[in-house]
């Protein structure tokens, strides 16, 4: 740590903090005329900032409602290029509507999702082909019968992309496709058939495309090249993903509607955010004493680093995002804490500072590179098989997860060799770890264990007991279970802030329940009211109210409308949580060469998940689509404080390898003991953030961030009381063969 004099390493920290304040000004204003760079361009969801709204209608006459939940789910797949938060719904029995967050172009969201048309890829038929079992045939206007070899219901979806030709380094345009397997089946056949020649696109009647055939395409993806430009690409793939709708669609109504939540939700969240971090920082400061100063700095600095990426590369924030940002700063600020708790260890081992420093970080490097990298397997399974808000959340805590890491193992290093040459040498600025008498966690498994069993077992109960009393298991909200929207006039405007605190009330009042969610129709003094389906006798109070109290027109429009969270989105989100499971296991077997740290883990997980489920059955929270990236919050969070346990067991593992007199139970309780003020003190300030959020926020946002209180408390439950013991009872009889 003496590569630079006092000198140098002040002028190198002052520019340090220059840069930084140089990014946090960025940051907040941004530069230029446009702000570029600035945080309030980053684009907020509809629960923030609002979008846009628009309705189609079904052309066709006769239609099943499997093709009408094929569309919208086709739809809700498109509306993911504008953004991963987009909400797709039906409208009675033949309305699909689409809201898409941001300050988009309606019209030209009309051009991309609405258009008519059907597509086919056909080639020329032979005289006298009139179809057969598996292709049909089509007369154009000309009399010309075409062959049809795929239509619009075997497409999965087609994306521009581009390529470079290795040899002239020209750009080349490209359209990929995806078939589903009935299309792969058939493109293999057409392709094969076809080899050397062309296989036509046809459009509502029109041939706008005819490439050819290099070779056969079994695999069900293809590439169409020979595009002039990437605008061509992208029309052609738009083309493409519009006519394999099941049905065709016509707009019967366009609107920009505000925030669901108003801006009251978005200035208390960003009070509550502030205030949690200014909080975290006077701890760690008052804990760590001089490292601590370097955490607040690198996470003010990756505070700034978040801003700029969210922006730079135009990601949706949503309320789960911010669940995705809170966990990362949580796992961020816990990186720090191992650190320079193993700091403190080494200088109560008697290192010198400066071996100390450089012990510190290297030997907490595993715990943390292994806790994050788990999740960030995670969060990759979830953007690769999620949709909708499980996309969303995954975007953000990968990107999280990749700033934590470069602030805390590379910005904290350079800030803490640098404050070290200046002169800061002294143990006292670091701090000594006192010695702690090992506690005997494993002793007490029964205790821990029967805690949980019985925590676990009332969610159950209050799940059977909410189903025997006629109820759903859950409080399910609008975007699970669907519901009516009623459209009201007001004789006057209500900002979203005046309907949340003043109509929503008496709305909540008459109809029982809170899960209510306003959006007003700009510049109008119109209102889109979503509520769960009402009772006859309830809809008519719910009206009378908003007549009597609030002199809204008596003409209201109503339908019913499907839930926005759709059965494949919902499969969606298990399946990539199943697998992402799988895949955290397969990491912790691969590093930890032992599959008990892996299922002891993977146990733990659903220890903490079953707690939360059962908190949300218990409790009647809303059950909406922050319930999907609250549980989501919780494996993220709950495997990497497991991780540092484990890794600490395995430190101490291999300390003993050769000595067949250690007992196991030793092993773990000390591991577990060393690790307890790490265990607390991130626990600590994870809450510490989102309990500000929760004390600060409205109802709205308080239902989201209890049951993540809760699941963090269940989670540092876990890591310290079930866990450790869990994998010594997994490992005591093979540990004790060994050493006989």
């Amino acid at each position: 740590m003496n590569k630079f004099g006092k000198g140098k390493s002040f002028v190198l920290f002052i520019l340090t903090i220059a840069c930084m304040v140089g990014l946090a000004l960025l940051a907040g204003f941004g530069f230029g005329e446009k702000k570029t760079g600035a945080a309030e361009n980053i684009i907020l969801g509809l629960d923030l900032k609002g979008g846009v709204s628009i309705t189609y209608q079904v052309v066709d006459e006769d239609f099943t409602k499997e093709q009408l939940d094929d569309t919208k789910y086709k739809l809700e797949l498109r509306v993911s290029n504008y953004s991963t938060e987009s909400e797709v719904y039906t409208e009675g029995d033949n309305r699909i509507t689409v809201d898409i967050p941001g300050a988009y172009d309606a019209e030209a969201i009309l051009n991309e999702l609405g258009k008519p048309g059907s597509i086919m890829f056909v080639t020329k038929a032979e005289d006298g082909f009139t179809g057969d079992d598996t292709y049909d045939a089509y007369t154009a206007e000309d009399g010309t019968v075409y062959k049809v070899w795929i239509d619009g219901d075997d497409i999965k979806d087609a994306q521009p992309r581009t390529d470079s030709d290795q040899k002239t380094g020209a750009t080349d345009y490209l359209v990929g496709l995806s078939l589903n397997d009935e299309g792969k089946e058939k493109f293999a056949e057409a392709t094969t058939e076809n080899i050397g020649k062309q296989i036509s696109i046809m459009y509502d009647e029109k041939i706008i495309s005819s490439p050819t055939v290099e070779s056969a395409i079994t695999t069900g993806e293809a590439v169409i090249n020979g595009m002039g430009t990437y605008e061509a690409a992208e029309n052609l793939a738009s083309t493409i993903r519009i006519g394999s709708l099941s049905l065709q669609l016509e707009e019967v109504s366009s609107q920009v509607v505000g925030a669901k939540l108003g801006n009251d939700a978005i200035s208390t969240s960003l009070k509550a955010g502030l205030i949690g971090i200014v909080l975290v920082m006077i701890f760690m400061i008052c804990v760590y004493r001089v490292p601590g100063v370097m955490a607040s700095i690198a996470l003010a600095i990756y505070t700034v680093f978040e801003l700029l990426v969210l922006n730079g590369f135009d990601l949706t924030l949503t309320l789960p995002g911010i669940a995705g940002i809170i966990l990362s700063i949580g796992m961020a600020v816990d990186a720090n804490v191992i650190i320079y708790a193993r700091i403190k260890e080494e200088l109560a081992a008697g290192r010198h500072v400066d071996t100390a420093i450089k012990s510190g970080f290297q030997k907490a490097t595993s715990a943390i590179v292994d806790g994050n990298i788990t999740t960030i397997i995670a969060s990759i399974v979830l953007m690769w098989l999620g949709s909708g808000t499980v996309k969303g959340f995954a975007q953000t805590l990968a990107i999280g997860i990749v700033l934590s890491v470069f602030t805390a193992l590379v910005i904290s290093r350079v800030l803490m060799a640098l404050v070290y040459n200046m002169g800061a040498k002294d143990v006292k600025f670091y701090g000594i770890q006192k010695e702690r008498k090992t506690i005997d966690f494993v002793g007490k498994k029964a205790i821990f264990f029967t805690i949980s069993i019985i925590c676990i077992v009332a969610g159950i109960a209050a799940m059977v007991y909410n189903g025997a009393t006629g109820n759903d298991p859950f409080n399910y909200s609008i975007e699970f279970k669907g519901g009516t929207s009623t459209t009201v006039t007001f004789d006057k405007e209500y900002s979203i802030d005046e309907f949340n605190d003043n109509i929503k009330p008496v709305i909540a009042d008459i109809i029982g329940n809170n899960d209510i969610q306003g959006q007003k129709v700009t510049n109008s003094t119109q209102y889109v009211i979503k509520t769960q389906v009402l009772k006859p006798e309830t809809r008519e109070a719910f009206r009378d109210a908003l007549v009597e109290q609030f002199n809204a027109s008596e003409e209201m429009e109503e339908t019913n409308i499907s839930s926005s969270i759709s059965n494949e989105m919902r499969k969606n989100a298990i399946l990539a949580v199943i697998v992402a499971t799988i895949c955290m296991l397969i990491y912790i077997w691969f590093r930890f060469k032992n599959i008990k740290f892996a299922s002891s883990a993977v146990i733990a997980l659903l220890h903490d998940v079953a707690i939360v489920v059962g908190f949300y059955a218990l409790s009647r929270i809303t059950v909406g689509t922050t319930f999907i990236a609250c549980i989501l919050t919780i494996l993220g969070y709950s495997i990497n404080a497991t991780i540092v346990i484990f890794d600490r067991i395995r430190e101490n593992l291999a300390l003993v390898k050769n000595n067949r007199t250690v007992d196991l139970k030793d092993i773990v309780n000390q591991s577990i003991t060393q690790t307890l003020t790490r265990s607390i003190y991130t626990s600590l300030t994870t809450l510490i953030t989102i309990s500000a959020l929760y004390i600060l926020g409205v109802t709205s946002i308080r239902e989201f961030a209890l049951p993540i209180i809760v699941g963090i408390v269940a989670g540092g439950y876990s890591s310290v009381f079930v866990t450790g013991s869990l994998w010594y009872v997994m490992s005591k009889n093979k540990y004790e063969q060994k050493t006989k």
